[in-house]
């Protein structure tokens, strides 16, 4: 099914969300590749090419909470968008999680839900970590 309906996730397997887009990837059958981006890293046509994808601004992948964005003066307006990419090739982490490409498109999928958007079928239903069922 993957070669038919290839599935990518940039994940991180220290995020909750993260970790249930992909459970939910995994239960309506599909074997993505899966990218932790924390280890390889983003390159910048990479990050340029899922934005231009995504329709999404630099500032709007910019992840705020548990990052160094605030220390490296990320979150001042005036910061031009090469500079927070130049900060997110520098530090993975504040690359906003997780983002999955299909056939159908690109997503940040916050919340995880999201990706059934991109999914050609579904799992009948889905139990999130914290117990919420998801239906379908």
């Amino acid at each position: 099914m993957t070669e038919a309906y290839p599935v990518t996730i940039y994940h991180n397997p220290d995020c909750g969300t993260s970790r249930n887009a992909l459970a939910i990837i995994r239960a309506a059958g599909y074997a993505p590749a899966v990218v932790e981006y924390l280890k390889t890293g983003w390159t910048r046509d990479l990050l340029e090419a899922l934005l231009s994808d995504m329709g999404l601004t630099v500032r709007a992948l910019l992840r705020e909470k548990g990052t160094p964005a605030a220390e490296l003066g990320l979150l001042d307006p005036l910061v031009p968008d090469a500079a927070i990419i130049d900060a997110m090739l520098a530090h993975p982490i504040l690359v906003n999680r997780p983002i999955v490409a299909t056939p159908l498109g690109v997503k940040l999928c916050r919340p995880s839900e999201v990706v059934l958007t991109l999914l050609d079928h579904m799992p009948d239903r889905f139990t999130k970590e914290d117990g919420e069922v998801v239906m379908l």
